[in-house]
Order: C-alpha cells, then structure tokens, then sequence
C-alpha cells in the first residue's frame, strides 16, 4: 500500500465525514474477524507477494512490437474493467494496483500508483530530527553537530541567540515564557498545563502532586492483630552467608593455574630482533634530519700526470735531487713527471695501493655532521654601554704634582672638607698640605715606618691617626677654627678621665699633659701590645667614634678595635682561618668586613655571629672598599683580578674586572658621586662610573671611564693609594716614585 493512496483516502475521508465513520466501523469489524489456520497462511503468503515488488522498467517508453502492444492493450482494458467493476474498493485502505507486462521478462507484474504529496506533508522545511539515541548528550560539547539522522548524516548544532534575542522572542510571541529547551531535540518546546502546573507547585514549595493529600488518615501498618513484622523494613547490608560462590568458576580458575604450573601457559615474551641491521652511511636520512655533506671527490688529474707531458712541467736533475731530499709531508707533490714515448711503456703504478688507503681513510674519517655556524657580527655581542661624554663629571687630566719624598709614599688620606691632605712615606716624615695649590704647611717626623695613617670622619671635630711600630698617635693639625680646636681638645684630652672597662685590655691609652703639650706632638697615644707588629691599615667607623687598626705580620690579635670617647680596645676575634688583610665597618648597620688572603667574611657585631662568607676567587686579596649605599662590595688583588659584589645577591662576585697588567693596590668609592678608582703597579689608575639602582631589578651600571697615567715605575711598584676628595670629583694618588698627583675633572 503505498502512501500517495494513503493520502488520498485520508482526503476524501476529511471531506466526507459520513464516509469516515462507516469507515470506522468497517474497520472495526475486520478488526474483530477470527481467521482460521489456512486463511492466515494464505494471508501471509499474500504479504509476502506484495513485499516483493518487481524493479522499475528503466528502458519504459521505448518501442515495442505488434504482439506486444496488442498484449498490453489487452490488459489495459482488462485493467479499465477491473477499475470500473471495483469501484466499490475506494472506500478501502489498500491503493488500487494496476497490472502491466514487464519489458524485460515479458511476464505480467503489478505497478503501485506514485505518491502525489499534498502541501501539508512536505516535509523540506522541517528541521531534521534527532536520531542520537539515549546516549549522554556532552560527548557531543565539543562537536558541531548532535546527532544524525536517519540518512545517517551529520545534523549540525543549531545556532542560540543570546539574552537580548530572547528577550525580542517575548516580545513577538508572549508564549514564548511557556516553552524550555529540550537537549535531545536541540529545540524549545511548549509545555502543557499540567507541567506548567507542577512548575508553579515546585517554585511555591508544594508537592507537585496535584491529588496529594497531607493531611491524609494515618495507616498503621504494624499495630494490630496479625500485623506484626509482615512488611518489615531494614537498612542492614546483605550478609555475607548468603553468597554463594560459583562452582564452575572454581573449576575453570583451577584448570589456569594448573595449565600455568605445568607450563602449558607461557607469558608473552618481548620480541627481541637478532638479525644485524646494515646502515648506510651516504644514503639520504628522514626528512627531519639535516642533509649530510657530500662524499670527499679526488682532485682532477693536471699535465703533469700525463704519461707524455709538456717539456715545462718535466723537473731538471737538480729539482730531482731537491725533492728526493725533501721529507715526504713537506713535499708539494706525491710523484715526479716522467714522459714516456707511448701508452704501452708505462710501468704501473707504484703508490697505487698507499693511494687507495689513503682514499679510504679520507671517506672514513670525512665529517658527515652538518656544522651549522651562526654568522653573528661579534661587535653585536659587545653590551651598549653609555658614552663617557654623558658621564661627566670624572677626573680626566693631572692638575697638581707635588715632589715629597725621595722614597715610596705609602698612605695618603683627606680631610672630610676635602681642603687638606696628610701623607706618609717610609722615612717617617709626615706632611699636611692644601689640595687647592699643593703648598706643605707642616711637617712631623717620626723615628720609625709610617705603616698607616687615615683622618678622622666627624665634621665637629679635626684631627688625624698615624701608625708607627705598633704605636698609634693622635695629631691636631694646625690652624683649626677655635670651636674646633676646642671641641678635639676636649675628646681627646679630656678634664675628667674616663671609667675604667669592666675587661682589662693589654691596650695603653696615654695622653699628654696640657703643660707640655704642642703642635708638633702627638696630644694621645695608644701603644698595642708588642706580639700585635706594625698596623698596616686603619678603619675608621662612619661615626668617628671606632676605629680598627690591622697588623698583617702579627699573631691573630693583630686585630683591633679601639673606642676614642672610652679610651677602650678590644680584640673581636680569638680566633681566625686565614691571616687577616683588610678589615671594614658596614656605613649602615653593626656589621664588619673580615678579608683573609682568600676569603671576605661578614660578621654581626651586635650578635656575634658570622652572616656571610664571600668567594671572590682571589690569590690574594690586597685591596676592598664598601659602597656608601651599603649594598656592593669592591675586592681586588695582586692577581690583577677586581670583583665587584652584590651582597644581596649571591656569594660569588657579579662582575670580574680585568683592566690592569700588573697588581692591584688600591681601591676607593667616591662618598657622593658614582665613581671609582683602582690603582695598579703598571702605574696607572682607572676610573670607572659605577651607578646602583634603588629597583633590585635593575642591575648596578659599571662603565670604564678614563686611564690615567703620570707615575712612574720605581722597585717594581706603580700607584700605593688612592683617595677621593668627599666634596668634589677629584682624586689624590701617591706613587712609589714620592710624588702625589690631583687629577681634576
């Protein structure tokens, strides 16, 4: 029965309602018709007939013969008669069926009428249906479609407005709220009144059952006669008794492991390959990897290789003996030319078998690695850094020299307003100058080598530090300001003497009488014990009231830490790895810089402990300065090595610094500009900018300035010392050849 009679039968039915309900109860009858054994076997065997429909005649239309024609003019009026007679079959369900004969076969066969679709069943424009199944729908979140449909084709996601869409939907349709999203149908779908109505229950917290009665009489379903424990309920779990092991199961895992025991049942073994594997060394690799470099080719023949060569290239006797004396690699050729007069006469060849194990070593040993090489410019490497120009100010040329002494000055030191200059050499002379015009003003002599001598820090107060075999001696300059004179008099030669320590000290504090007291002696003096040797250092603390002093040659308490204002000393260490070199106050916080020949250890003054110890990879250390920031540390040595180090960053050295060619001897941070200075036995003296950053992410900025150079060379030693004037940028160095030289900017 095909759907075209379907649909016309379904059309005369709606426009005939009379017709519809005969209809009905003509099929209700059939409905009820009992059917006997043969009549369900004849009605079987008919539906089997029909299913099997004969293939459409694609070759129909095409001309045909006189008897057949004639045949099938017979069965049209046959079929004309049958579809008068049958009127009657219209109010049927089953479509009319025509007979007609086969073009192929010739035999008879019945065709179903085509299907003339009406406007309401076009189905073009409906959205395809979804054909997922029950299957969890998130397995297609991130897919484009969600499902498929009976053709077995993609049906792709259908496209959601957002907020603002929906809230236009409303506004054309005012069911619209009714409606929610199906997931399965991809769609929206209205909802009935009866969901709509357990909607408003649920969201008015009653029970969505509209027929639910709470207030319902009371069952008691285990009071009473008879009722007990007949509907018991337990939330006990299933006990184990119960469980019934499988006895075929049993069997089967004994028959395994008896088939394992016997070794009937083997694990599977890996697959090992012991056939050798041959590699090519010339043949083209994967794609992935780089081309290897050709084989090595022979070097072409030239004339002289002929066996009749050019008269040119045939060598004279005494290029013969020249060659037959030549060792073997320092000759430009393997062979000598000879000409022979034909092919023919030509001996072999006798270097043929050393040529070809050569040739084999040149393939063997050739390189066949791709070197790929960076063609990167090496100035490109060099960092940036900013012209000098920019830097200014910084001290470019010498604009005073001054002659002292005959012998090496060793220590040089200015005074904090930057006005006067005190140096020492090693004959025990002592001269305080102006900086201005290098003029002496004074001049003091001691009986033994000048080891050290440094100006005291505080602005109150004026006076200077001289060591001399083991004995530091406290002098006033001259011409000092009354208030100033008055104020170092009182600190260093006080009315009342100060309390005696709790410890006693080895150290001596003497001060001299103000009767016999003058200018050209020292107003106080401070003798260390004799196993201390002669102090080669001073450390004043930025405060002016501390200072340490160093003997290098002594025993470990060569180190010492004397108060001016209590008249005390103190050794801070019993103990140390390492013979101490240089020793420095910490401008901000209590602590103090220990450098032994190798090391530089940071100690904590106020509690007494080690902090940290740096590594600056030095031979020996002759030389260190702090920053005034506190934050950076300068080393350097007589290995020509300059580490600069951030104390907050790490304990081996930022920077290393190569710039001179001989030992280093002396280093200095400028109190206020960004500047330092090294001096060297080459004799010379670099400065170099040295900005720090308060962002702890931008590293410190050091940029070699200028190269100065003015002293000479004399017993191997260059520039001892140097020294920065606090108020401007200008530099003091004393040399070995007993000059002192300011360079100004």
């Amino acid at each position: 029965m095909t759907p075209k009679h379907w649909e016309q039968q379904g059309s005369k039915r709606k426009a005939s309602p009379d017709s519809q309900n005969e209809y009905e109860d003509e099929f209700r009858l059939t409905n009820l018709e009992i059917l006997s054994e043969e009549d369900n076997q004849a009605a079987s065997s008919d539906d089997r007939w029909i299913d099997e429909l004969p293939d459409i005649n694609s070759s129909f239309g095409d001309e045909k013969t006189d008897d057949e024609q004639s045949q099938i003019d017979s069965v049209e009026g046959a079929s004309e008669d049958e579809n008068e007679n049958g009127s009657d079959q219209e109010n049927t369900i089953f479509p009319s069926i025509k007979t007609v004969v086969s073009d192929i076969t010739g035999q008879f066969k019945q065709v179903l009428p085509e299907i003339e679709p009406e406007y309401d069943s076009d189905s073009s424009i409906e959205d395809d249906p979804n054909c997922v199944g029950n299957i969890p729908l998130h397995w297609y979140d991130d897919l484009p479609h969600i499902g498929y449909n009976i053709d077995g084709k993609q049906i792709l996601r259908a496209a959601r407005g957002d907020e603002l869409d929906r809230f236009l939907a409303t506004v054309d349709d005012p069911l619209t709220w009714t409606s929610a999203f199906d997931k399965n149908a991809q769609m929206d779908k209205s909802l009935t009144a009866e969901e709509l109505d357990i909607i408003r229950r649920l969201h008015e917290n009653e029970n969505p059952d509209a027929n639910y009665d709470p207030y319902q009489p009371t069952v008691e379903w285990f009071t009473g006669k008879g009722k007990e424990e007949i509907m018991p309920l337990s939330g006990a779990p299933e006990p184990k008794r119960r469980w019934v092991p499988s006895s075929w199961e049993k069997q089967k895992v004994l028959r395994i492991v008896r088939a394992i025991r016997q070794g009937r049942i083997l694990p599977s073994k890996p697959k090992t390959t012991t056939k050798f594997e041959f590699y090519s060394i010339w043949s083209e690799p994967a794609s992935s990897v780089a081309a290897p470099l050709p084989a090595p080719k022979l070097k072409l023949p030239t004339h002289s290789e002929s066996y009749n060569p050019p008269e040119e290239y045939l060598p004279t006797k005494q290029e013969r003996k020249e060659w037959a004396k030549m060792d073997p690699e320092d000759r430009e050729q393997d062979y000598l030319p000879q000409k022979y007069s034909s092919l023919r006469l030509v001996p072999a060849y006798d270097q043929f078998t050393k040529e070809r194990f050569n040739r084999q070593l040149d393939l063997y040993l050739a390189p066949r690695v791709h070197r790929v090489k960076l063609n990167i410019d090496p100035n490109s490497l060099i960092p940036k850094l900013p012209s000098p120009s920019s830097l200014k100010p910084f001290p470019t040329y010498m604009a005073l020299k001054v002659n002292q002494s005959i012998h090496h000055i060793r220590c040089i030191s200015i005074s904090p307003d930057g006005c006067w200059a005190i140096s020492g050499d090693e004959d025990g002379f002592i001269s305080l100058w102006e900086v201005n015009i290098g003029r002496e003003i004074k001049q003091w002599k001691f009986g033994g080598k000048i080891g050290a001598l440094d100006w005291c820090p505080r602005v109150d107060v004026s006076f200077f530090v001289v060591c001399i075999e083991g004995i530091l001696f406290f002098i006033i300059p001259p011409n000092l300001p009354n208030s100033i004179f008055s104020s170092t008099y009182a600190l260093l030669a006080p009315a009342a003497s100060s309390p005696a320590p709790p410890t006693s000290s080895p150290v001596q504090w003497e001060s001299t009488s103000p009767d016999s007291w003058s200018p050209n002696k020292p107003i106080l003096t401070v003798k260390l014990p004799s196993s201390s040797g002669v102090p080669n250092q001073i450390a004043w603390h930025r405060r002016g009231d501390y200072l340490a002093t160093v003997a290098r040659e002594g025993t470990q308490s060569g180190v010492w830490i004397h108060q001016v204002t209590r008249r005390h000393s103190q050794a801070p260490f019993r103990k140390l790895k390492g013979t101490v070199q240089l020793v420095l106050f910490h401008p901000l916080k209590p602590h103090l810089f220990v450098a032994t020949q190798q090391y530089v250890r940071l100690y904590n003054l106020s509690e007494q402990k080690l902090v940290k110890t740096f590594m600056p990879g030095i031979r020996w250390i002759s030389s260190m300065d702090v920053h005034p920031s506190g934050d950076h540390l300068i080393v350097g040595g007589y290995d020509r090595k300059l580490c600069w180090f951030d104390l907050e960053l790490s304990e081996k050295p930022y920077k290393i610094l190569r710039y001179h060619t001989k030992a280093i001897r002396s280093l200095h941070f400028h109190p206020t500009y960004p500047l330092f200075a090294s001096s060297s036995d080459d004799g010379s003296i670099q400065v170099f900018h040295s900005r720090v950053y308060s962002d702890l992410m931008t590293d410190p900025l050091i940029v070699p300035l200028k190269i100065l150079r003015g002293h000479e060379i004399r017993d191997g030693l260059g520039v001892l010392q140097v020294r920065w004037n606090s108020r401007q940028p200008w530099l003091l160095s004393a040399g070995a050849d007993g000059t002192i030289s300011v360079w100004c900017s």
